[in-house]
């Protein structure tokens, strides 16, 4: 072999140094997958999906790290990590115990110290201290606020 041999080098002039990524769509069986979160098909066996499409399918990555090729969207701003549907893992359900100690810390954020009342969302605590209806001085919306707490001794969570 002569010393000119040895200098070549092989360079795919279409590549520009960057890693791969998926656009939209663009990643295995994603029609599949799009179908499957919206409620219109099964749950495919094999492909790619977001973390967000796999609990929405009931699934969990399940300790598997992500595939090397990200999904891209909106000109390369947002990306997301994919993972392999086939390596994924049914979502665990929490324990009664669980479920009772994230409703208490909503309870918290969701309860106004001024008036007492809990409402679906959570409140401004940090910058008002207390409620809307309670800065304005109105009544608040039946349909913002929870009523009739759960009698004594029966509970309504999921476990």
């Amino acid at each position: 072999m002569s010393d000119q041999d040895r200098e070549l080098v092989d360079v795919d002039v279409h590549d520009d140094g960057t890693a791969f990524t998926f656009g939209w769509l663009q990643a295995p069986n994603a029609d599949a997958v799009l179908a499957a979160v919206r409620g219109d098909g099964p749950i495919p066996e094999t492909g790619l999906a977001t973390r967000r499409q796999l609990r929405a399918m009931g699934l969990r990555p399940g300790g598997q790290d992500p595939v090397p090729a990200p999904l891209s969207w909106r000109s390369g701003r947002r990306t997301a990590w994919l993972y392999r549907i086939e390596l994924a893992k049914p979502k665990r359900t929490p324990t009664l115990a669980q479920e009772a100690a994230l409703d208490r810390a909503m309870a918290q954020r969701q309860t106004c110290p001024k008036c007492g009342r809990r409402y679906f969302a959570c409140l401004p605590l940090r910058t008002l201290g207390h409620c809307d209806p309670c800065e304005g001085g109105y009544t608040p919306s039946p349909d913002t606020v929870m009523h009739d707490p759960s009698p004594a001794g029966i509970h309504r969570l999921a476990a």
